[in-house]
């Protein structure tokens, strides 16, 4: 890729929830100097359709299951943090009748009447251990019938530079065989003092009987964190840590609680996610909570989408990240 000519990539956001993933590939390719193009974006909650607009100036389109294939513009690449709903093993079946009736399903179709070089799906951490390993070797089945070369990988959050302990797989996929080499990370991580907010209302403070409680549970464990972030598990045990652990969309109001006392405000939810200061926070604390336990670690994508990229294009990167050597160039067509 000669420099300073400019590009552009072409890619899907499915299942876009805040947009995180399409903020990390814009980052990825301003270092490739590529012009990020967003094709197609697809979300059925409608409040991420609100803030996906907000952020993005373009609302997304709803249910991807009713989208014809016909009606998805062509696209480099597929990216995709399809929801963890539950699969349906059906005895020795493999293919499509295996996935039939589940989101993946749609990202098979849109996979296979497409073709994109390539694709990034994201997950929980469960989905590799989900039916004793078969889920997940029924996805991998699936894909290989597309006639890709694919590869998964769980990912902390917490080692791409971001104090939250979030463990997420990732399946990354290409039409060719490549040397793609996974990135383990290795940044470190930010601070609390960097992410919290020292004044924050008084409507983010737990009540004075749940932080009696949270003392009472935790007595005896002594730390030095300047700040830290107190987590109950579904035992009540109390955890304190100088991270966050994972967000999550469904969880209790105080399943975390700064220095013991206070839920966690709106934009330090999406400083944990990554997600730069000028994002657009919409709508109530309630539906923030839900989307920001839902989305993505940007500095976490941004490295699978970097080693990607550095695939496609035939580069070699060497970040504090990232150690990605990809000497096989995939033939990617990119608009001029």
């Amino acid at each position: 890729m000669t420099q300073n000519i400019k590009k552009s990539l072409k890619f899907l956001d499915l299942f876009c929830g805040m947009g995180g993933f399409r903020i990390a590939t814009e980052i990825v390719c301003q270092e490739f100097n590529i012009q990020p193009l967003c094709v197609f974006s697809s979300d059925i909650d409608p409040h991420v359709q609100k803030i996906y607009a907000a952020n993005f100036g373009e609302q997304p389109t709803g249910d991807i299951t009713k989208i014809d294939t016909q009606d998805i513009p062509e696209h480099d690449i597929l990216f995709a943090g399809f929801p963890c709903q539950p699969f349906s093993i059906c005895g020795d079946m493999k293919g499509f009748d295996d996935i039939r009736g589940t989101l993946f399903f749609d990202i098979v179709r849109i996979l296979e009447a497409k073709k994109p070089t390539a694709f990034v799906l994201e997950n929980v951490k469960q989905l590799k251990g989900h039916n004793q390993g078969k889920t997940l070797q029924r996805i991998m089945e699936a894909i290989k019938d597309l006639g890709y070369h694919a590869d998964y990988r769980v990912l902390n959050a917490l080692n791409f530079g971001v104090p939250q302990k979030r463990e997420r797989i990732f399946i990354v996929g290409f039409q060719e065989e490549v040397n793609f080499v996974w990135t383990e990370g290795g940044l470190k991580m930010k601070p609390l003092t960097e992410v919290l907010e020292n004044n924050v209302d008084e409507f983010y403070y737990a009540s004075e009987k749940i932080r009696n409680n949270r003392l009472a549970k935790r007595q005896g464990k002594s730390h030095d964190y300047k700040m830290s972030i107190w987590h109950e598990n579904k035992g009540g045990n109390i955890s304190v840590y100088p991270y966050s652990c994972a967000l999550r969309a469904g969880a209790s109001y105080n399943y975390l609680l700064v220095n013991g006392e206070r839920r966690l405000t709106e934009r330090e939810m999406l400083r944990l996610q990554g997600f730069p200061e000028d994002y657009q926070i919409i709508g109530s604390y309630q539906g923030m909570r839900k989307l920001a336990g839902n989305s993505v670690a940007v500095p976490c994508v941004a490295a699978v989408v970097r080693g990607v990229l550095s695939v496609m294009l035939g580069k070699e990167i060497n970040t504090n990240a990232n150690q990605i050597c990809s000497p096989k160039q995939l033939s990617l067509s990119l608009d001029i």
